[in-house]
């Protein structure tokens, strides 16, 4: 964080959790805080500008993830103070203490949109992964909890938007125009 004395200065609670463990956990929810506005923020830059024949489905889509991403933010926010610390929610917080790039503001193409959020939701999903792990080593079970609610929320979220690339990316690999046929299965096997 780029204000070291507040992120790591804790007020008094009576909460079980020892002072040294809940310093370094608020300082990764503070972390996690600022990428979370920053993805909201980017989501939403998607959602504005976002043209091409999937306009509306992407528009709607995009408005969807932001507002779950808004969840997040209050629920990050409000655990970080829970634990005595400092909720460092601001914008400009949030922009020079995210783990994502910027986003680049000439994307207009609804395929380039969902490529720039694809790879944003894969690092925010790893950062939330490797907070589960590094909240349960300190014994914080109910952080490593919140963490797993987004987790789960945020490859699903990915999926969503992959399942939009990965047809033009199986026929790049198979060298073929086509769509993949699936098997069909007697109705006399399904009973």
């Amino acid at each position: 964080m780029s204000d070291n004395t507040i992120s790591s200065r804790l007020f008094p609670t009576r909460i079980d959790i020892p002072a040294e463990a809940r310093v370094q956990i608020v300082v990764l929810l503070n972390q996690t805080l600022a990428a979370t506005l920053d993805l909201k923020t980017q989501t939403k830059q998607a959602h504005w500008n976002v043209k091409g024949t999937d306009f509306y489905q992407l528009h709607e889509l995009f408005d969807e993830l932001a507002g779950e991403l808004e969840e997040y933010v209050d629920l990050v926010a409000e655990r970080v103070t829970a634990l005595g610390g400092y909720a460092l929610g601001t914008a400009r917080a949030a922009a020079s203490n995210s783990i994502l790039p910027e986003y680049l503001f000439d994307i207009l193409d609804g395929k380039d949109h969902v490529t720039a959020l694809s790879d944003r939701f894969a690092i925010y999903g790893k950062h939330i992964r490797e907070a589960i792990a590094k909240t349960d080593e300190l014994d914080d079970l109910d952080t490593a909890d919140l963490y797993t609610e987004i987790s789960r929320t945020i490859d699903k979220r990915l999926w969503f938007l992959e399942a939009h690339l990965q047809v033009v990316e199986i026929k790049a690999e198979n060298g073929k125009t086509g769509t993949t046929k699936t098997q069909k299965t007697p109705a006399a096997a399904l009973k």
